[in-house]
């Protein structure tokens, strides 16, 4: 049966946290509040707890889950490497609500699905998801719903969704934002051989962090808009 925490109660706070780090440790799952919304968490390094989310979640393996970390350096491990544009990226809107596409560092020994390389990462804001991740490490992180319902703002909605296939739920009142990251692709930015590099940055999904900030901080770097696809519900 499932637990739930409020994380209003520091009694409530340091229990729930204890049994969250628990349940990454074991490969079960856990929801925990964000800067946008609520997400659905699994160790990123077990393939089996990350194919636990997906189940969850009623996903395949065409649809990744992004990665959430605690600090700006953790980048610098997950990514094989991060351009100076994308350092801009970074200093300017994290912590907070922008998923930075990258490629993934090869030597990593983890399988977050069909990802061709690349590896999705956000900084979230927040007290209780940064103290989480300072302690769990990388964790792989979607939206806490069922594909294809809006996603949740708080952890009653998520209980509501996906019940028992989570073993601990932690709650800090409704979110924030409610508003889905900003998802860009950087590929591009990194050089790949002896080619050079040639394009730039792409809003893959627009959501919490505008089109306008991210020109202040890219300039002519930023690609020019495109017609808009359906949007994911990653945290």
């Amino acid at each position: 049966m499932s637990s739930i925490f409020d994380c209003g109660d520091e009694a409530q706070l340091l229990a729930g946290m204890r049994h969250a780090r628990q349940a990454i440790s074991r490969g079960e799952l856990i929801v925990m509040p964000t800067d946008t919304v609520y997400g659905v968490a699994a160790d990123a390094f077990s393939p089996a707890a990350v194919q636990r989310l997906l189940d969850a979640k009623g996903r395949g393996r065409n649809q990744p889950p992004p990665v959430l970390v605690g600090s700006k350096e953790v980048l610098h491990a997950l990514a094989e490497s991060v351009p100076e544009p994308v350092q801009r990226l970074v200093d300017a809107f994290w912590p907070g609500g922008l998923t930075i596409v990258l490629p993934a560092q090869p030597s990593l020994a983890w399988d977050l699905g069909e990802t061709q390389g690349t590896v999705a990462v956000r900084m979230p804001e927040g007290r209780v998801a940064l103290e989480l991740l300072a302690e769990t490490g990388p964790l792989a992180v979607s939206s806490a719903n069922l594909t294809g319902q809006d996603a949740a703002i708080s952890a009653l909605d998520a209980e509501r969704m996906l019940g028992d296939s989570v073993a601990v739920y932690l709650s800090d009142g409704v979110s924030r934002d409610g508003i889905a990251s900003t998802i860009v692709d950087a590929t591009s930015l990194v050089p790949r051989g002896a080619e050079p590099v040639t394009g730039g940055v792409r809003i893959l999904r627009s959501g919490a962090v505008s089109r306008e900030r991210l020109e202040e901080v890219l300039g002519d770097l930023l690609e020019p808009a495109v017609q808009p696809t359906q949007a994911d519900e990653d945290s």
